[in-house]
């Protein structure tokens, strides 16, 4: 009902507040670095395929070392021991769907852990809840299918009304649906076989926000990571682990 009242009462302020920042948005370049790697000695092997968007593929990040991948992939490692295999599948601007089609074009590595950045362009491109919920879905299914993922990960959006770039009352609208999205998915990955919703409360700060006030800085992409890399270490190997019979 809100959202009905919000189009009504701020449409043409919103219309506009989000046609002059597409036009005013710095565009940051993709990181520096490789899209797949090792790191570790362990000998147990952990094997991570990331896929997403822009923020997935460390947009707002010099080096692919300091971004999402890089930071996720050293805080499983001093965590496991183990050596991590990683391969990052990601596309500026992506939604959903175009995540979905990304990795069903793309040659994907075999992987046990499946994590997938996505929803902030499911918000400003206007996708219907439901039917990004469905591609998510999809997106697991075909995680499994192309590179035999045994869990999939899915981060809850940040809080998109501390965006720095986003003035009010659009910041307010994209943070509603933000809200919105992380509470549903939530839901939604109850009801899905081997898949895990992540809530990221308390990990954005704007203070760590990119020169473009819309995509993480290291700093940021280094809480996200260690938050992810948490929920994997203790949530997901624990459950993989016990069906390999592994202590």
């Amino acid at each position: 009902m809100i959202d009905v009242a919000a189009r009504a009462l701020l449409g043409p302020v919103l219309y506009a507040q989000a046609s002059r920042l597409r036009r005013s948005v710095v565009e940051l370049p993709e990181p520096v670095g490789d899209r797949e790697g090792s790191a570790g000695t362990g000998a147990v092997r952990l094997r991570l395929l990331i896929a997403g968007d822009s923020s997935a593929l460390g947009v707002g990040a010099p080096t692919q070392e300091q971004a999402l991948s890089g930071q996720i992939v050293r805080e499983l490692v001093a965590l496991t021991g183990r050596t991590v295999q990683w391969q990052l599948v990601a596309q500026i601007g992506a939604r959903s769907e175009d995540v979905l089609k990304l990795l069903k074009s793309s040659v994907v590595n075999a992987a046990d852990v499946g994590l997938v950045v996505v929803g902030v362009n499911d918000i400003t491109k206007e996708v219907p809840l439901a039917r990004a919920l469905r591609w998510r879905g999809e997106i697991a299914g075909v995680m499994r299918a192309r590179a035999g993922v045994r869990h999939v990960v899915f981060p809850a959006l940040p809080e998109m009304e501390k965006f720095p770039a986003l003035p009010q009352p659009l910041a307010w609208y994209a943070g509603h649906h933000a809200a919105r999205n992380n509470s549903a998915q939530a839901a939604w990955a109850v009801g899905q076989r081997r898949v895990s919703h992540v809530a990221m409360d308390g990990v954005m700060d704007p203070a760590l926000m990119a020169d473009d006030g819309f995509h993480p800085g290291p700093g940021l992409y280094a809480k996200v990571g260690r938050r992810l890399a948490a929920h994997i270490d203790s949530e997901v190997l624990p459950r993989l682990d016990r069906n390999e019979g592994r202590a």
